[in-house]
């Protein structure tokens, strides 16, 4: 039945938004890593975001179809300029030293002098997932896919708000303003202001680790999307 198709959609968002909200809540975060450790919680949270984004993608795909704009092959372009930069935003978000955002190592080895990715913006990965969602969805114009993409830039963007009140509120306003004076939301603002310049990137072995991570997950991303969605990703 056709709306067999919207209750899984459902469903599946509402476990999408439980395994990320859940887990990232202090007192049951603080338990699962007294648990598994800082490097098994973000496992356990990479997971089960990752397995729950999947079903929410397929099911979307199994919705009713309901045009709101034609499809043309020119909005591929879209997706295919976003990706890289996606996976990039990925690669050096994860688990990197920033105790402004989630996903990240909190202050180990963080320096607000020179804040990595975090100068270029504290939320790589919300970032990540709003340019995901805002390009994808221009060559998906029926509804299923414009709510799940559209429900996603909505969900970064708001996340991204979440996340500033929260460490604002956890750390204290001196600081936060301390840990965050070389950052800024909205990716590059800090350095068009000033407060940051990208002097003493060091081209070590993390980073060429996380940049040859990046190029693996767009290959993946690119080899995977036809056989996971029926469709190829590439402009014709």
């Amino acid at each position: 039945m056709a709306g067999d198709g919207w209750i899984e959609m459902a469903v599946a968002a509402v476990l999408f938004v439980l395994s990320h909200s859940l887990p990232a809540r202090p007192g049951l975060r603080r338990r699962i890593v007294g648990v598994l450790g800082e490097a098994g919680y973000l496992a356990l949270y990479s997971v089960a975001s990752l397995l729950a984004l999947g079903w929410l993608v397929v099911a979307a795909g199994r919705a009713p179809f309901v045009e709101v704009w034609a499809f043309a092959p020119w909005q591929l372009w879209g997706p295919n300029l976003a990706m890289p930069l996606v996976c990039l935003l990925v690669a050096f978000g994860v688990a990197a030293p920033n105790p402004l955002s989630f996903a990240s190592r909190a202050h180990q080895g963080f320096d607000p002098d020179r804040p990595g990715i975090a100068g270029i913006t504290r939320h790589p990965l919300l970032w990540a997932l709003l340019l995901w969602s805002a390009s994808h969805l221009l060559p998906n114009g029926d509804l299923a896919h414009v709510l799940l993409f559209g429900g996603f830039a909505v969900f970064a963007l708001v996340g991204m708000a979440a996340m500033d009140r929260r460490f604002r509120r956890t750390l204290g306003k001196a600081e936060w303003e301390r840990l965050a004076r070389r950052t800024s939301l909205v990716p590059l603002a800090a350095l068009a202001g000033g407060r940051w310049r990208p002097a003493g990137v060091t081209v070590n072995g993390e980073f060429l680790v996380r940049l040859l991570l990046g190029a693996a997950l767009y290959l993946a991303f690119l080899s995977a999307h036809e056989p996971v969605t029926g469709v190829s990703p590439l402009p014709v």
